[in-house]
């Protein structure tokens, strides 16, 4: 009995001694814990200024997609993320997703009609062409090229191998009402874009060798754009692409016009012209060599659920004066913004508290350029499944103070946080209040704004997927799309809540335990 109870004794102690280390040792962990408050404070002013100075510097030369200045500016962002240790989405040090884009140079167009040549830009444009040639011994006018119900201009007429001349509009009645819609309204046929579409489809399914389409209102409105091809960029597997037909598509001036049938106008009849005309197009598309970065700190518990914060790291270059155009507030405040939140994020994780969710850093390409990086990543080739992404937080322009705002400064423009989730608005606000104390601002959330801001940026191209967004935005000013957008003009205390904000909400996103319901249809 007694060594059985010097045995107990003994193993008491042990036990205890045990207890005692780990309580030790679990209360060390304690307070080895650090708050969200911790790692957002690592956002600071003095951080967002010095690489802001250097990103919007004119070393960069405006950042323009596809040009030495972009290529600067995606090596400086992936320099920051080897630095801290973040690892490439793509795995190893392949930071870089290449996005398939292509821009328009000046074509190579010999456009001869009857004896005489005529000159791109003075006497017809380009509309929607590809590289060939069309030639025959008469045209073919077959007035406006509808055909659509009751009226029918290809109504025995063969246009096949032949070039084919149509005006632009629809006919009406005596009475001034349409014939095809039988009253007041025009009918998708005379709208302007959707005509000219609508018409090239018709004559190329009817085998026509070309179009010269004639419309001398609309000419004056779309030839100086059509006739601009510096800087025009696109996606080489974009809708723009799949949309170019075998058959090409001109827009002719009033002297060609004239020149091919006298008062053209008002002449509704078909009827073959025996005139010669020789089209040939060489296109002067050539590939845009651009990329996206994208990094990404795995998630600790829901590593395949993701959370996508995003800015376009793209600006509009150089003047034809020659004048850098920087973007400081567009869009390197978002630029910056986003290397910050991403060393905050890797200092929790560092820290053992890493988020629960993954989280994805989206810097885009050609976001000037029509969203074409961002929807690149969304339509073409989402790195991560678009059925995981649970939201997107988009920064474009956080760094100023919207002129109407002035003596109020303390706000942020927030678009699309309702949309398509209640939860998703609800927890920004309920994070806002709890960390920063901005006033949120949704003046440009409202469905009637004429600015459209909701469908200009790169957040859209993941809500048109139905993903819940939050887009931040400091409204415009003077200096938009100005060489006078420069570093010493931003506001880097505002910049530095503001991106605190974005963090908060990604921190939140990142660790709740449910992903936010999409409750809403999307618009």
């Amino acid at each position: 009995m007694k060594k059985l109870f010097t045995l107990v004794v003994i193993a008491a102690l042990m036990v205890s001694c045990g207890s005692s280390q780990k309580s030790t040792t679990q209360e060390t962990a304690v307070t080895s814990q650090k708050t969200v408050t911790d790692f957002a404070n690592s956002i600071t002013s003095a951080n967002l200024k010095e690489m802001l100075y250097v990103y919007a510097s004119d070393e960069f030369e405006g950042r323009e997609t596809g040009t030495p200045g972009q290529k600067k500016a995606v090596n400086y962002i992936k320099k920051h993320y080897v630095d801290l240790g973040i690892p490439a989405a793509l795995g190893g040090d392949n930071y870089f997703q290449k996005v398939a884009l292509e821009t328009q140079g000046e074509p190579d167009v010999t456009f001869k009609i009857g004896d005489i040549e005529y000159a791109m830009g003075d006497d017809f444009v380009p509309y929607r062409c590809t590289t060939g040639t069309a030639t025959s011994n008469e045209l073919v006018y077959v007035g406006y090229g509808i055909e659509d119900g009751n009226y029918n201009s290809y109504k025995g007429v063969d246009v096949a191998g032949k070039i084919v001349v149509i005006k632009g509009g629809e006919p009406k009645k005596k009475d001034g009402t349409y014939v095809i819609s039988g009253s007041s309204e025009r009918s998708k046929w005379s709208n302007n874009r959707q005509q000219m579409a609508l018409k090239s489809q018709l004559a190329d399914a009817k085998g026509a060798a070309a179009v010269l389409f004639y419309d001398p209102e609309f000419y004056k409105l779309a030839a100086p754009q059509l006739t601009n091809f510096r800087g025009r960029i696109s996606l080489k597997t974009g809708d723009a692409k799949k949309e170019i037909k075998k058959m090409n598509f001109f827009m002719i001036n009033t002297k060609v016009a004239d020149a091919i049938m006298p008062d053209l106008l008002n002449k509704d009849k078909s009827v073959t012209i025996k005139m010669p005309a020789s089209i040939s197009y060489v296109s002067g598309m050539r590939d845009v060599d651009s990329e996206n970065v994208v990094a990404f700190i795995k998630g600790s518990e829901k590593p395949d659920e993701y959370i996508v914060i995003s800015s376009h790291l793209d600006h509009i270059g150089i003047n034809n004066d020659g004048q850098i155009n920087n973007g400081a507030d567009d869009d390197g405040s978002g630029s910056v913004a986003l290397l910050e939140i991403a060393k905050a994020f890797k200092l929790a994780a560092d820290n053992g508290q890493g988020p629960k969710r993954s989280v994805v850093f989206l810097h885009v390409t050609g976001e000037e350029k029509g969203l074409l990086g961002s929807k690149y990543y969304t339509d073409y080739d989402p790195i991560f499944p678009l059925a995981n992404t649970v939201a997107n937080l988009n920064i474009d322009m956080i760094g100023r103070i919207d002129p109407k705002r002035e003596g109020n400064r303390n706000y942020i423009y927030l678009i699309g946080s309702d949309k398509l989730s209640t939860e998703l608005h609800n927890l920004s606000e309920e994070v806002n209040k709890k960390y920063t104390n901005i006033e949120l601002d949704y003046t440009y959330n409202d469905e009637n704004d004429p600015n459209r801001f909701y469908y200009r940026s790169d957040h859209y191209n993941f809500a048109k997927n139905n993903i819940p967004i939050i887009f931040y935005f400091n409204g415009t000013h003077d200096d938009y799309h100005q060489p006078t957008d420069t570093p010493d003009k931003i506001e880097y205390d505002l910049l530095e809540n503001r991106t605190k904000l974005v963090f908060y909400t990604a921190w939140e996103l990142a660790n709740r335990p449910n992903r936010v319901v999409v409750d809403k249809a999307g618009k």
